[in-house]
């Protein structure tokens, strides 16, 4: 018997929430972002799973392209931090990948080389993000340079939103204005229809001004809220990766013992205690707080003490009728990878990106 720490991916929800991401702007192309293993819910059945849907796919780099054409897969990839180097530009190409330039020196390594195809080139504009992206300034002439090339066949301008999961600040609105502003000229004097890319999950569900040719919905399609509370348009994602184990023992312990490493957590009254097969070492995250829910028999109990490698300890005392062999919902349709981050001071995009592979994984559609 294997261990009982598993992932069980519903494919049926990951299709519905991109319908539903296609629904909000119907008139938009859909970019599925797959990035980082489909955000842990791997790649490869994800992209087989929505290929039909979608318009292209979206990945980091190269390696993660090569993954998905490896195993057949045949819609056009973009990847999102571009090229490394001249010798991948020609591997990117000869497996119809298109390319996001965001600095000078990708310029450069682009107009420097021969390319038997051209290619696609998705023009990032840094309007407030500060990580990657050409300024605001270069625009104009980065976008001429790129278009007199004999290596480039069409020029999508896109940018990427710091906070537009925060519905009413002004630093989406102010990169909005930006981004329009600066790419005004190129839409006033050319002739030719320029493609636009800004929507990410959070301005997809919340800002629809950013809802242009090309949408690059992530998270969402994973069921993932992007918002850190309630949001109607968020409502009806669908969570798609339930992480589950088993009660592997049960004990109980008397006032005044303590549980765990460190001793951190000491029961104020005779307890019941089930422990749980799953750890840090199978994703769980360590910062997890003493009192983070656990679903189990669909009841919520509360972690006792500190996350082992392996193992948890849950308080249980007030639960009916645990035994050995229950099963133990850390996370999923019932209990919100969101709800689980925010005791363990991070986001649910970690949790459900950094599962280990001696977590089994399984699909269901």
């Amino acid at each position: 018997m294997s261990r009982p720490a598993k992932i069980i991916i519903d494919l049926a929800a990951i299709k519905a929430n991109c319908r539903l991401a296609q629904s909000i702007a119907p008139h938009s192309k859909t970019v599925a972002v797959i990035k980082a293993d489909a955000y842990g819910h791997g790649a490869v059945e994800v992209a087989k799973a929505v290929e039909s849907q979608v318009d292209m796919f979206t990945v980091s780099c190269l390696e993660e392209a090569m993954i998905l054409r490896q195993n057949d897969l045949k819609k056009p990839i973009l990847l999102l931090e571009g090229c490394f180097d001249k010798t991948e530009l020609k591997v990117a190409m000869d497996n119809q990948c298109e390319l996001v330039v965001h600095s000078s020196a990708q310029l450069e390594q682009l107009l420097s080389v021969t390319l038997e195809i051209p290619v696609k080139v998705w023009l990032k504009i840094d309007t407030g993000m500060h990580r990657l992206g050409i300024l605001p300034q270069q625009v104009e002439s980065i976008y001429a340079e790129l278009m007199a090339s004999p290596n480039v066949k069409s020029i999508v301008l896109m940018t990427h939103f710091a906070h537009a999961d925060d519905t009413d600040g002004a630093h989406t609105a102010l990169q909005i204005s930006r981004f329009k502003n600066c790419i005004q000229p190129i839409l006033t004097n050319t002739s030719q229809q320029v493609e636009l890319s800004m929507a990410n999950s959070a301005a997809l569900l919340s800002w629809d001004q950013t809802r242009v040719d090309w949408n690059r919905p992530g998270i969402m399609l994973y069921g993932l809220s992007p918002f850190t509370g309630p949001m109607d348009s968020a409502k009806q994602l669908i969570p798609a990766m339930n992480f589950e184990s088993q009660v592997i023992a049960l004990r109980e312990i008397l006032t005044g013992e303590s549980v765990g490493y460190g001793c951190t957590w000491t029961a104020l009254r005779p307890s019941v205690i089930a422990t749980i097969a799953v750890g840090y070492g199978d994703g769980y995250p360590r910062t997890a707080k003493s009192g983070t829910p656990v679903l189990i028999n669909q009841q919520r109990a509360p972690l006792a003490g500190r996350v082992s490698m392996d193992l948890i300890s849950v308080d249980v005392t007030d639960l009916a009728n645990v035994q050995i062999g229950d099963k133990a919902l850390l996370w999923g349709k019932e209990l919100s990878a969101n709800e689980v981050a925010s005791w363990a001071d991070t986001i649910g995009y970690e949790l459900v990106t950094r599962m280990p592979r001696r977590v089994a994984r399984h699909f269901t559609s």
